[in-house]
């Protein structure tokens, strides 16, 4: 039985075994550009407060696989002159896909490290593997909750799923726990409230749809660090650093929904940590373009599985040039990033509202099963490596606020979700991050081809800096004065009150107020251009990349 290849994992059933599904046209692409020296994998990792019982875990984890069949897949093997790829449904995994991985302080490392390093196999179905980290004494969960005593103090698991990209992405991996937690448990799966995505705009004057694409111009890469440049090219593999933050503070809704979300503000603090990193390293300012996946599946039990995103590109370039040195100062200007955040908050809800192909019209056209898989890789290859100038220059992924209560019972429910996705040249960075208990959990990944360790803490230093930054902007009709750092927000005193994200909310156009655009000019005259010197009547703390705030979680050095 072959499900028709439109049908492949957008949201069809799948047959319970035995079936044969071709490559829908992102896995294919994906497919082709594997590479030994690049992890093409999802890394979940869900945090709990107390311990599971393995046979238990086992069993519930298989009964969400059954529950869930188009993740048992494996691909067909064959030869390079076969038409299409294609995945077998086997209905029942191949083998054990649950390694208990031990405990101690250093089983979480290790297990992160194989996360990066060793992607699960196609062939094997399915291409998933969950590691189980019991730790003892909080290593593994960083600040238990006050509920973590009835679960068993001291005491922490961490489940790290691992799925390989070219056949999962991390919604559906989530989805995958969020039914394991249910068997688990016991406890019937809740309705979950759909997505509300706005209508679709109307053209924007210039052809750009208000996404900031009408010119298509060359965007900025992230500099490398100082290492030299055959050091860099010799590098293998993904570096990863996850931090806990608080929750960027939303605008007071002006109407109905707020004038940005959590998302737009992860965009803008990504966009304002790029433009400040490669300042510090002598570059000059350029157009930052953010890919961003949008996910518009039912997030139930009835969701689709596989790769059932689509990627849109994000133009971060302010509207005004004269907003660039008052963005990336030692301290961003309040009223510049509100413009910002206002610009990106237009650009994001045109493009959530605009349906597209998953990867756009050409990706389409280099899968149409013309010619053998062999040939359309080269020239997929091909296609990749001359459109490599042209690649954005950073991906973010949001997944909002957890829609399940992943409750293991006994086990406690989850205090942090953690996810990273791949980081490959030539973009070489990725920044994602969810929501879990009122807390952000952001993981930066990156390529140790671009990066290295000490480098990559650098630059988390800056995000979590920017991510403050964008936080105080002020909103619409409001005082444009800055104002000083909650508690909730300040390094010294990172806990506090927060709001959970919605990054699934569409945003409509703000304003920042009257006032606040006539001061632009004078603090534009007053803004300290990248790498400059402060002035010498206002004492600025040291916040240059090697002297960036270390990022409050349990891990003190890059995974």
């Amino acid at each position: 039985m072959t499900v028709p290849r439109t049908d492949a994992g957008r949201g069809k059933p799948a047959p319970p075994g035995g079936g044969l599904i071709p490559f829908p046209a992102v896995d294919e692409v994906s497919r082709h550009c594997l590479s030994a020296d690049e992890p093409e994998s999802v890394h979940l990792e869900v945090h709990l407060p107390g311990r599971l019982d393995p046979a238990r875990l086992r069993d519930a984890f298989g009964q969400a696989l059954l529950a869930h069949p188009r993740v048992l897949v494996r691909e067909v093997p064959g030869r390079g002159h076969r038409r299409s790829y294609a995945w077998e449904l086997t209905g029942e995994p191949d083998g054990d896909p649950v390694d208990f991985a031990g405990r101690g302080p250093g089983a979480l490392a290790r297990a992160r490290a194989r996360a990066l390093a060793d992607c699960p196999p196609l062939t094997v179905s399915p291409p998933m593997r969950l590691d189980v980290v019991e730790a003892v004494g909080g290593t593994a969960v960083p600040e238990p909750p006050a509920e973590a005593g009835r679960a068993g103090g001291g005491t922490g698991t961490v489940l790290l799923l691992t799925a390989h990209h070219t056949a999962l992405d991390a919604p559906s991996a989530l989805r995958v726990l969020a039914t394991t937690a249910e068997r688990y448990s016991g406890t019937p799966a809740r309705p979950i409230p759909g997505r509300i995505r706005p209508d679709r705009p109307d053209p924007a004057p210039g052809g750009s749809g208000g996404t900031g694409r009408a010119l298509r111009t060359r965007p900025v890469r992230v500099a490398p660090d100082a290492r030299p440049a055959p050091v860099r090219a010799r590098a293998a593999g993904n570096g990863m650093l996850q931090a806990d933050l608080p929750v960027p503070r939303r605008a007071a809704p002006a109407g109905s929904v707020p004038p940005w979300t959590v998302n737009d503000q992860l965009l803008a603090a990504a966009a304002l940590t790029v433009g400040r990193w490669n300042a510090s390293r002598g570059r000059p300012p350029g157009p930052v373009r953010i890919t961003m996946p949008v996910d518009d599946r039912p997030r139930g039990t009835e969701m689709p599985m596989g790769n059932g995103t689509r990627l849109v590109e994000v133009a971060m370039t302010a509207e005004d040039p004269r907003d660039t040195d008052l963005l990336l100062g030692e301290r961003p200007d309040p009223a510049a990033v509100a413009r910002l955040l206002r610009t990106t908050a237009r650009r994001t809800r045109d493009l959530k509202a605009t349906r597209g192909s998953p990867w756009g019209a050409g990706a389409g056209l280099l899968t149409v099963p013309l010619l053998p898989v062999g040939i359309r890789g080269v020239l997929t290859r091909g296609a990749r490596r001359a459109a490599a100038p042209w690649t954005s220059t950073v991906l973010v992924t949001n997944l909002g606020r957890v829609p399940y209560g992943l409750d293991f019972g006994d086990g406690g429910r989850a205090t942090a979700v953690w996810f990273s996705a791949p980081a490959r040249m030539p973009r070489g960075l990725s920044v994602a991050a969810a929501s879990t208990g009122g807390r952000l959990h952001v993981t930066l990944r990156w390529s140790r081809a671009l990066l290295g360790d000490a480098a990559g803490a650098d630059l988390a230093g800056l995000f979590r800096e920017a991510l403050s930054a964008v936080s105080l902007a002020p909103p619409p009709h409001s005082a444009p004065a800055a104002p000083a750092l909650s508690p909730d927000l300040a390094p010294a005193r990172p806990d506090g009150p927060q709001t959970d994200p919605d990054a699934t909310a569409g945003a409509v156009d703000g304003a920042v107020d009257g006032e606040a655009d006539a001061r632009a000019p004078a603090a534009r005259d007053r803004a300290r251009s990248p790498g400059g010197p402060h002035p010498r009547d206002t004492p600025r703390p040291d916040t240059a990349p090697g002297a960036a705030h270390p990022t409050r979680d349990h891990r003190e050095r890059p995974s």
